[in-house]
């Protein structure tokens, strides 16, 4: 029965991987408010003049921003939209010539998960013991790696945030939110830790009992 519920528990965990690593995980939009926009216009503007034109120069763009209503302007512009999965930012660090950083992203977030679950799968199947054995150790191997994907999407969401705020200063109101690959990733490392648990569970128990005389 348990090793029926851990193969249940491993097909499940994959198919909560595939949309995680799939759909995306983390949306970050960026604003400007529109006064602050047309303050920095007329800054840029006025300190790429000379220093004995720039105090006049001031004084009448302040003047015709006056009289255009443009200094009570309200609201926002979104100067940044963004939204990736782990294999979106993968392609995206590999296109930008960081390959090892995409390479080691990928391994530790798709190819070594799959790895481990389909092992998992194979464990629990009628095997002959040593090939079990085998697997069993191949697991607990990778196994030392298995809060990498965790980490990984913790990099992914600090290096998101780190490219919106980039070369835009304070002028740059950002907001984050969580996609559905994000909740879908996470339920996949609860059903993972699970079924590591029922397998170990399962092959101690076939590997003690005894058949009966």
């Amino acid at each position: 029965m348990k090793s029926l519920l851990s193969i249940v528990v491993i097909i499940l965990s994959l198919a909560l991987l595939i949309p995680g690593v799939t759909q995306p995980i983390l949306t970050i939009q960026g604003s400007i408010e529109k006064s602050e926009l047309v303050e920095a216009g007329v800054t840029m503007f006025t300190e790429s003049l000379s220093e004995d034109n720039r105090s006049n120069a001031r004084s009448m763009l302040d003047m015709a921003v006056s009289m255009l209503g443009f200094d009570n302007i309200e609201g926002e512009v979104e100067v940044f939209y963004k939204t990736r999965s782990i294999v979106d930012t993968v392609n995206e660090l590999y296109q930008s010539n960081n390959i090892l950083v995409a390479a080691l992203v990928g391994l530790f977030s798709i190819v070594f998960p799959a790895i481990k679950l389909l092992t998992m799968l194979m464990v629990n199947l009628p095997i002959f013991k040593p090939l079990q054995y085998g697997l069993m150790r191949f697991i607990g191997a990778i196994g030392k790696w298995s809060m990498a994907d965790v980490f990984v999407v913790a990099l992914i969401i600090v290096y998101m945030a780190g490219n919106a705020s980039a070369g835009m200063g304070e002028l740059l109101t950002t907001t984050a939110h969580f996609e559905i690959g994000f909740y879908y990733f996470s339920a996949y490392c609860v059903f993972s830790i699970a079924s590591h648990w029922l397998m170990a569970s399962s092959v101690n128990k076939r590997h003690t009992s005894k058949p009966s005389s």
